[in-house]
């Protein structure tokens, strides 16, 4: 079964879309696992094992932006590679606390992230033979690969703030070993697939958060407030999919295309693989406090409407949006070179709510960060109108979009 490399006007193909299945599966239960250790170590934890899933996630994107992820030895190697990652993805309640009886939770999680990412490098290293430059990237990117293994397994044999400072250094080795590599010698074969791929985890993202609104009340009798919170979950994960995807999203993509090969390696590398992150994880921690308001609103057994979110509740619905609207200044200045000024302001202004919320009522701190996140979407559409309307029409008709504040939107 011979692999066919991808078209530089390719697409994303369904298995890739089967492929990510598996990582909705694993940010749910990312999203439970914080839940039931609602602390900030709790928080820190979870924040660590998305970073993990992260790093498994965009390998696969670089790799299926190279090769068809549905032809030849590269479809059987994904359906290998998420087989590991559903096994990795069963085991995250136990990534740090072992349960009794059976495999140990922390060796299964380090064993199957070193099988996921050796299979990565298996594929990439033979489709690379007649590139010597890509050949060589890899060879400079293994090291960091097995040492962030390694100190996962260390971890796995340790425990309390040992362990976690061990998960740390697993990541940072991952991560700083790979921007320490360079950006020469990668390919971005297909700009549209690449931008496209990273899109469609964003979407993903926020279909979790919409999932954990739904969890959040399954077993609750419907009422007015569940209804209230529910809508206003609804209408904040809509402004936010608004502020990636009206035209940052497009604007971003047509940077990446018109980037020269050795500077939209670097490109890619900086806003795609290392600054999503950052939108991806707060697209979850926000999951995971709209989970907590509809507890609040719905269970009036436990509590009342006047009751606030408090400590890591709170600081995770509202530190969601500010993470992920700093991640979006970040995004769009490596793209664009321009800073988004309105953007950066909010998120600087939403951090003291993440105190002065704990005097609100859970449902009244949800409404007023839902109210200020779309008055930031509508003034943007307003006070660019007429740019965003350019930029948006020139961009899918393959014309360089104006350069202009829209364009940093």
């Amino acid at each position: 079964m011979p692999s066919r490399p991808m078209p530089e006007a390719g697409s994303v193909t369904t298995l890739e879309l089967f492929f990510d299945l598996v990582f909705v599966f694993a940010l749910t239960q990312v999203t439970a696992t914080m839940a039931d250790d609602l602390t900030s170590y709790g928080l820190l934890r979870g924040l660590l094992v998305i970073a993990l899933l992260w790093w498994s996630w965009t390998a696969y994107a670089w790799l299926a932006n190279l090769v068809r992820a549905d032809e030849g030895v590269a479809r059987v190697g994904m359906f290998a590679a998420m087989a590991a990652m559903f096994v990795l993805a069963l085991c995250i309640p136990e990534a740090f606390d072992d349960a009794p009886g059976g495999l140990s939770g922390p060796v299964v999680v380090a064993v199957c992230y070193f099988v996921f990412r050796a299979l990565h490098l298996l594929l990439f290293y033979a489709w690379s033979a007649d590139d010597p430059g890509l050949r060589a990237q890899l060879l400079r990117f293994t090291p960091a690969m097995l040492a962030g293994t390694a100190l996962l397994l260390a971890a796995a044999g340790a425990d309390g703030a040992a362990q976690t400072w061990l998960w740390v250094a697993a990541l940072v080795a991952d991560y700083v070993g790979t921007y320490l590599g360079g950006a020469h010698g990668w390919r971005v074969r297909s700009p549209g697939h690449f931008a496209e791929r990273h899109g469609l985890i964003v979407i993903v993202a926020l279909g979790e958060s919409i999932v954990a609104i739904g969890v959040g009340v399954a077993e609750l009798p419907i009422s007015w407030p569940i209804v209230a919170a529910s809508i206003l979950g609804l209408a904040l994960a809509g402004a936010l999919w608004w502020a990636y995807f009206d035209v940052s999203a497009l604007v971003a993509e047509h940077a990446l295309a018109a980037a020269g090969e050795q500077r939209r390696a670097g490109l890619a590398r900086d806003a795609y693989s290392f600054l999503h992150l950052p939108l991806v994880a707060g697209i979850v921690l926000l999951a995971l406090g709209l989970k907590k308001v509809l507890q609040y609103v719905g269970d009036t057994g436990h509590h009342s409407l006047s009751d606030p979110l408090k400590g890591a509740a709170l600081a995770a619905l509202v530190g969601g949006v500010v993470l992920y609207l700093l991640a979006h200044v970040a995004f769009q200045l490596r793209t664009t070179g321009r800073l988004n000024p309105a953007r950066l302001t909010v998120a600087l202004l939403l951090v003291p709510l993440a105190w002065l919320g704990g005097a609100l009522p859970a449902l009244a701190t949800l409404a007023l960060l839902t109210a200020i996140v779309i008055a930031l979407v509508t003034f943007e559409s307003l006070r660019y109108a007429s740019d965003r309307d350019r930029a948006r029409h020139d961009v899918r008709s393959g014309h360089s979009p104006a350069a202009s504040g829209s364009a940093s939107q």
